[in-house]
């Protein structure tokens, strides 16, 4: 998913996968974590994860402390528009459901907000910081 962005850097995504394989093995483990992989024909076609949260309770949710982040929502371009993002998204939003999960996040790409907008998703007034990375490392 990373490599298909813009200006990826192969060190940078090689650190990361090293570091995201023992991340998502305990998160599976503990139920922290879910993912779905849509097959075609023996070949991978799409996936999408499923992070529980803890989150103080919320006007939002006030007697819950749990929310749900989407990530790692991806499909390959020769799968490309059939409809298995919008799958993987409706499977997320049903198991958040199941679990009494009423907010439900993840960042977007540009290409993939259509998708979540017809889902009821809505742009937010999040923000960010970075810290930025020390000269020399």
């Amino acid at each position: 998913m990373f490599a298909s962005m813009p200006h990826p850097n192969d060190a940078e995504l090689d650190t990361m996968s090293r570091n995201f394989k023992p991340w998502v093995r305990e998160r599976l483990g503990d139920g922290r974590y879910l993912g779905w992989i849509i097959e075609e024909s023996g070949c991978v076609a799409g996936s999408a994860g499923l992070l529980f949260v803890d989150w103080p309770p919320h006007p939002l949710h006030p007697e819950s402390d749990k929310r749900a982040y989407v990530l790692n929502v991806y499909v390959e371009p020769a799968f490309r528009k059939r409809g298995f993002a919008h799958e993987l998204i409706v499977r997320s939003l049903a198991e958040a459901r199941q679990r009494g999960i009423r907010v439900v996040t993840l960042h977007s790409s540009d290409a993939g907000r259509p998708v979540y907008q017809k889902l009821g998703f809505h742009a937010t007034s999040e923000m960010m910081f970075v810290e930025p990375e020390k000269s020399g490392s």
